[in-house]
């Protein structure tokens, strides 16, 4: 055989209280595969990817490796087996360096227990090769990185560890072409070398670059593992979600747009410099631009989350002052970020917790108690509003798929009642099927008067969804562009610099 099988998953049953996350799933995987793993938010994929790398326990099932039947007692277990996972929400240490990240607990010594930096710097400096950072050096401050390029640290790491099953759970949500070109480079390499690959994207032109196999899983059963080549981007999408999905964008009147809201005029900070743009009632507008063009900054200025070193921000014609996110939501304001575990929830505390956080005030009873009926009552609506899949409002928010977390950072700001809303990639690592949902609120709320800012990268999704488009080049406003001028070819050309 050729490609003799190195890993397989059988009839893999896993509960939670009140849900079935997996019922019967097999998966196998041979020498040199790339697999895609795909499903909705909540479809199972990452509680499977937990179960092989020894985070949960299966109820049910068996796994072999190697051929031969294997337990998987804890995650130490599958990393000394040769099973890795790089997760989407990073395991760097920023105070250490990159040498000593890669080689957290498996330090080089020698005799006599002394760590060997000599060879960690010389071992380090050939996996940043590899890995497209040749050009840092070893005992760099991982702090000092990009999101991108912690990323890469985090596969070096991996690669270090003697890795025969590599599991990469959305990693290009961070990069940009050139970094997912050298990534993509990375994995043929590995491929071409033997490791296995589980490659988890909602990204269906990537599954069709990269993979050589895909898997879908929907509501924590498998649905069909097929070849690559034999299948296309509908099929795909209706094996995920069930159904049929004809457009992923819908159709965008902007017919109702009225006054002037929200006036940026000259802004700066200590990255932008004199941006410049209304936001009218009703409208989406989008702000496009590559990475580091300043598109987060430029928000994070207008809320208060970096200092304003220049210009003026008026709302509905008032000059205002805004310090702080606190005082951008008291004037209406708010911004949901593109880091929502980081920065937009509080993980270990109940969806109800999160959605009523920002109106606080109204749900607290005599002697400033939180009234629990109040809170049931407002959480109870904005789940049902916006179709949050979660077994109770008391379920921790850290226990939810990706999509439904990214609903509850919506409903959060929604019950506050803002004027603007700010959504800094508001659809980055949620499925096609969550990502409809949230563009079919974005419409709905806009027709209700709500004035969107939507920070994209995607190239199709702020084209289909915004009325406007403001385009970033280095932290400068390069253009302006309305509905009827967009282009992918124009949108670039002015993202990259041009006229």
């Amino acid at each position: 055989m050729s490609n003799p099988q190195i890993l397989y998953m059988k009839g893999i049953h896993k509960s939670f209280p009140g849900v079935k996350a997996l019922t019967n799933i097999d998966l196998e995987l041979e020498r040199g595969d790339v697999l895609a793993l795909l499903g909705e938010n909540g479809a199972g994929k990452s509680t499977l990817m937990k179960v092989l790398s020894g985070a949960y326990q299966a109820e049910e099932g068996e796994i072999f490796f190697e051929g031969k039947p294997v337990k998987i007692a804890g995650p130490k277990a599958a990393i000394d087996m040769g099973i890795n996972v790089i997760y989407q929400e990073l395991n760097n240490s920023d105070v250490l360096s990159i040498a000593e990240n890669i080689y957290m607990g498996n330090l080089k010594t020698k005799t006599g227990g002394i760590i060997d930096y000599r060879a960690i710097e010389e071992d380090t400096k050939a996996l940043l090769e590899r890995v497209g950072l040749g050009h840092y050096e070893p005992f760099t401050p991982v702090e000092n990185l990009s999101i991108a390029e912690k990323q890469m640290v985090e596969i070096a790491k991996a690669l270090a560890k003697n890795t025969k099953v590599l599991v990469l759970d959305e990693p290009t949500a961070a990069l940009n072409d050139e970094e997912i070109s050298i990534l993509f480079g990375l994995i043929r390499q590995l491929s071409s070398e033997g490791t296995a690959i589980i490659y988890i994207s909602h990204r269906l032109d990537e599954v069709f670059e990269i993979s050589n196999k895909v898997m879908i899983m929907r509501d924590g059963c498998l649905v069909k593992t097929l070849l690559t080549r034999d299948t296309n981007k509908n099929e795909l999408i209706t094996l995920m979600v069930g159904r049929e999905i004809k457009n992923v964008y819908p159709l965008r009147k902007g017919d109702h747009i009225g006054e002037v809201v929200l006036e940026v005029d000259g802004l700066s900070s200590t990255y932008v410099k004199d941006i410049s743009f209304c936001v009218r009632k009703g409208e989406i507008l989008g702000l496009f631009g590559l990475m580091g063009a300043g598109r987060t900054e430029t928000v994070e200025t207008i809320v208060g989350d970096r200092k304003m070193t220049d210009g003026e921000v008026r709302i509905e014609g008032k000059p205002v002052r805004i310090m702080s996110p606190k005082q951008a939501k008291e004037l209406g304001i708010g911004y949901i970020p593109s880091d929502r575990k980081a920065e937009g929830l509080f993980l270990h505390h109940s969806v109800a917790r999160n959605i009523s956080i920002n109106v606080l005030p109204q749900i607290l009873g005599p002697g400033g108690l939180v009234n629990f009926g109040k809170e049931g009552r407002l959480t109870n609506k904005w789940i049902q509003k916006l179709k949050i899949k979660t077994p109770t409002s008391q379920t921790p928010a850290e226990s939810l798929s990706g999509g439904n977390q990214q609903k509850i950072v919506v409903a959060k700001w929604l019950a506050a009642q803002p004027k603007v809303l700010i959504l800094n990639e508001p659809t980055r690592g949620i499925d096609v099927g969550a990502k409809l949902e949230i563009y079919n609120l974005m419409n709905e709320l806009s027709e209700q008067g709500i004035s969107f800012i939507m920070v994209s990268s995607e190239l199709p999704e702020v084209m289909a969804m915004s009325d406007r488009i403001v385009v970033l080049h280095e932290g400068r406003q390069k253009g302006e562009l309305m509905r009827e001028e967009f282009s992918q070819e124009k949108l670039l050309s002015t993202a990259i610099g041009g006229n």
